[in-house]
Order: structure tokens, then sequence, then C-alpha cells
């Protein structure tokens, strides 16, 4: 364990001891399920979450799978061939978006 997760684990003990803990929002339950990200990408998408702000691949995943959705009871025919390239369209500006934070990050 890292002199950073010492920290962290005394500070949650701290907390649970003094009673701080309890009575919280989603207590008793388990975290959510997150992708694994670097730190500064941790911090980062929470910086922004705490500021009621979404990045905009997560903007793009949302509206992906809005449209996956949407596309699940579109019969064949010219409007699911459009939706189908909408989702394309959607995917590749998701994908830029996420190599363009990934860059800035390595660099």
């Amino acid at each position: 364990m890292g002199w950073l997760e010492r920290i962290a684990e005394r500070m949650m003990l701290k907390a649970r001891a003094e009673g701080r803990l309890t009575g919280i929002e989603g207590e008793g339950r388990p975290l959510p399920d997150r992708p694994i990200e670097t730190d500064s990408t941790a911090a980062g998408f929470r910086i922004m979450a705490q500021a009621g702000v979404l990045p905009q691949e997560i903007v793009l995943k949302k509206q992906v799978i809005a449209a996956r959705a949407r596309l699940s009871d579109m019969p064949e025919g010219p409007e699911r061939a459009a939706l189908l390239a909408e989702i394309a369209r959607l995917q590749m500006r998701q994908a830029i978006a996420e190599e363009a934070r990934r860059r800035f990050m390595r660099d």
C-alpha cells in the first residue's frame, strides 16, 4: 500500500469513528462500476461531474446508447440505414474525443 492509500485509509477510518459515514446517500450499497482510468483522468472526470459538466466523449457515448435503443425497435428500411449511419458517425466522434483526451494526458 502506497503512501496515498495509507492516508486515504486513515481519513476513512477517522470519518467512520466520528460517525460521518453513516446516513449518507448509498450507504450499504456497493460502489457503482466505473471503468478503470488513470488517476489524472479519474480526477478530471470527478471535478467535471461535481461541476455538472459532462466530457464530450461521455455525451457522445450516451447518444450512441440512445440511438442503439431506438435501432432495436426499428424495422428494416431507409430510416434504419440512416440511423445506422448516425450511430457510426457518433461512434467515430466518440473515438476521436477519447483519443484527443489520451493524447492530451500523455503530452
